[in-house]
């Protein structure tokens, strides 16, 4: 397969360039993915609006399904981002990999969204209904699984991008499953 090429900010357009300079700000540099986008002169900016949506999730929750996803699509890229982001809500190592493998002993209401978000991947989005019936006597609402839908597009969209390029992974390795 071809090298992807990882554009710097002198090789992006204006409007990248200014995302650019936000995400060096945030983050302390481009992230090889997020940088993959801008070979696209809006797929940035769109992504990052995506992403940056409002949501009924807590940070730990998205951060579950960022990890599942990322398991089901095999995305060592974000499964290496997410990770590092993971550690940061404060989950454990062994939480983590507990939260990849999408079998959570340590938060009963955690595991029926991971459970969710893994057979939504893993069917298309024709969950078990058996799963989605425990998401819900989990207490989460149907305004939960909405935004549930839109973290695992958001998710997958990367995982897609990564799988089609394989940009460098530039966050800490983590173990294979």
């Amino acid at each position: 397969m071809k090298s992807f090429p990882i554009p710097t900010r002198a090789d992006v357009t204006p409007g990248n360039q200014q995302i650019f300079d936000n995400l060096t700000k945030m983050v302390g540099h481009v992230p090889n993915l997020y940088a993959a986008f801008a070979q696209s002169e809006h797929a940035l900016g769109n992504y990052l609006a995506l992403q940056g949506g409002k949501t009924s999730l807590r940070a730990k929750e998205l951060e579950v399904v960022n990890l599942v996803v990322s398991q089901v699509n095999n995305c060592v890229y974000c499964l290496s981002a997410h990770s590092a982001l993971a550690k940061r809500q404060g989950f454990t190592e062994d939480q983590i990999l507990s939260i990849r493998k999408a079998d959570i002993s340590f938060d009963s209401k955690l595991d029926a969204l991971a459970q969710l978000a893994k057979s939504i991947t893993e069917n298309r989005g024709h969950a078990d209904p058996a799963v989605v019936e425990a998401f819900y006597a989990a207490g989460y609402n149907e305004g939960n699984l909405v935004d549930l839908v839109m973290i695992v597009g958001d998710k997958t969209i990367t995982n897609y991008l990564y799988a089609l390029t394989e940009v460098p992974v530039d966050w800490p390795a983590v173990p294979v499953l």
